[in-house]
């Protein structure tokens, strides 16, 4: 296969328009990176040059269709279940039973996973808050197209569901009948409570109408710069019930940032 290179100017209109529209900050460091990415796009597209592709992306002539794929393959997309497992810890141990003192027992938790990739997230969430009792609902997003279809199949081979503990599993997942292949997917109860939604973190108003007792958002802002980080952060309070909790990712930080937030335990912060 012919491998195309990319010159400074094309991967300088690539990177800053990945920048202003969708929030992720690419530093020369990873040009490679993003060549190596974006080769197979050319290749289906039949281009010979990554100054073409940048001509067909940015035309305006209806390009949506690239601009979606263009992201899945320059989104990374690394999750597992129960991953940060000191997260579902507290929330069974702490967030969990006060957000339930506080409410009426009829009214339902509101979770965001936002940032979900292929649904292990949430799903783990859905888990622990089923195991818990709880009347909830969860609404679980990315930027990624392809990763949201596997999301909502709710498929996963045998290496991925190992973190689940086994009696979660018992209850939870549902065997493949086809002893050759090794898959599960999770049961509709639990498929019923998620819901899916592609959304773009830049975008001003996420279109939510019920506030959110519950915000995960783990190893998503790595990829944004500082000003891109604080702004999406105090959207994120716009949205969180007063008392209510935000994990993030275990290398994120919120060291001073001017949110209305307080630290409760590593990574997890309180709306106040």
């Amino acid at each position: 296969m012919l491998t195309l290179t990319l010159n400074n100017s094309d991967f300088n209109r690539l990177k800053d328009f990945i920048c202003s529209n969708y929030g992720i900050s690419i530093t020369d460091k990873k040009k490679i990176l993003l060549e190596s990415r974006l080769q197979k796009r050319l290749k289906n597209l039949g281009l010979s040059s990554f100054s073409e592709y940048c001509d067909y992306l940015f035309s305006g002539n209806g390009n949506d269709d690239e601009l979606l794929r263009m992201i899945d393959e320059i989104t990374t997309n690394k999750t597992d279940f129960f991953r940060e497992p000191q997260h579902f810890e507290f929330l069974k141990r702490h967030a969990i039973p006060e957000l339930k003192s506080r409410q009426s027992r009829h009214k339902t938790i509101n979770i965001w996973s936002a940032g979900c990739s292929s649904g292990e997230e949430p799903y783990t969430i859905a888990m622990v808050l089923e195991d818990c009792g709880c009347r909830f609902f969860i609404i679980a997003t990315d930027i990624s197209t392809k990763v949201l279809e596997k999301a909502r199949l709710a498929v996963y081979d045998e290496e991925r569901v190992f973190p689940i503990p086994l009696e979660m599993k018992r209850k939870y997942l549902l065997k493949s009948k086809d002893p050759s292949k090794k898959l599960y997917r999770i049961i509709p109860e639990l498929r019923e409570c998620v819901r899916f939604r592609r959304i773009n973190l830049m975008d001003n108003d996420f279109g939510f109408r019920e506030p959110m007792d519950i915000i995960f958002c783990r190893n998503v802002i790595i990829y944004f710069d500082m000003q891109t980080k604080e702004r999406l952060i105090k959207k994120f309070c716009n949205y969180l019930v007063e008392g209510g909790y935000l994990f993030m990712g275990h290398s994120e930080t919120l060291f001073g940032f001017d949110a209305p937030l307080k630290q409760v335990a590593p990574t997890i912060y309180k709306r106040v």
